[in-house]
């Protein structure tokens, strides 16, 4: 299978998901979008990442795991978003010490918040993309000002669109039983996608 490099395009704030955000990563050499839904505290860490002039007074939890990652000699050599199930990506961290290498799983927003720290790359397989990659028409203007790390409502709304399309075909039984799965796992991210789409019921 066959890797394709992102980059991240921005984050846009869930219209449906309190507290939730839509990270969207750009295909670098096409088109296509991968919205990634995740959590307030892991898009902060990322827009903290982004933005180079921010300085948090004390290491957040992905500044810590650099530190300690340095300290020791570890890099984190490339971030690879491997699965798809059910909506959630699931990735791994590509690291090395001492010239061997790791691989360690990972939540994808930790992943791609680590990623952005290490400057490693970020790739994922072209199926994923192919099963879950959007084209998303983007404001000529927004494109051209390229320094905001929030997406504009326009884009925001088809992310959401293209989100919650992936439970569409589930039926009630199903979602409710998905629902329990992905707390039982505390994946809270997949479980309020879930509830969300249970509700317009």
């Amino acid at each position: 299978m066959s890797l394709v490099r992102l980059n991240i395009k921005g984050i846009s704030y869930s219209q449906t998901q309190n507290g939730a955000y839509a990270l969207i990563l750009n295909e670098v050499d096409g088109d296509r979008k991968l919205p990634i839904v995740i959590g307030a505290f892991e898009a902060q860490s990322i827009a903290i990442a982004l933005e180079k002039e921010i300085r948090p007074p004390r290491p957040l939890t992905h500044d810590l795991f650099k530190n300690f990652a340095d300290r020791f000699d570890i890099i984190v050599k490339q971030v690879i978003i491997h699965k798809l199930v059910d909506g959630v990506f699931y990735s791994s961290l590509i690291c090395e010490r001492d010239k061997i290498e790791e691989i360690i799983d990972a939540r994808t927003s930790d992943a791609i918040a680590l990623a952005l720290r290490f400057q490693a790359p970020i790739f994922t397989y072209k199926n994923i993309l192919d099963k879950a990659g959007i084209y998303l028409k983007v404001n000529p203007k927004s494109e051209e000002e390229g320094d905001s790390i929030l997406v504009d409502d326009l884009v925001a709304e088809e992310v959401e669109a293209g989100i919650q399309e992936s439970f569409k075909d589930k039926s009630l039984q199903e979602l409710n039983a998905l629902l329990e799965e992905a707390v039982k796992n505390e994946d809270y991210e997949k479980a309020a996608k879930i509830r969300d789409e249970i509700s317009k019921r």
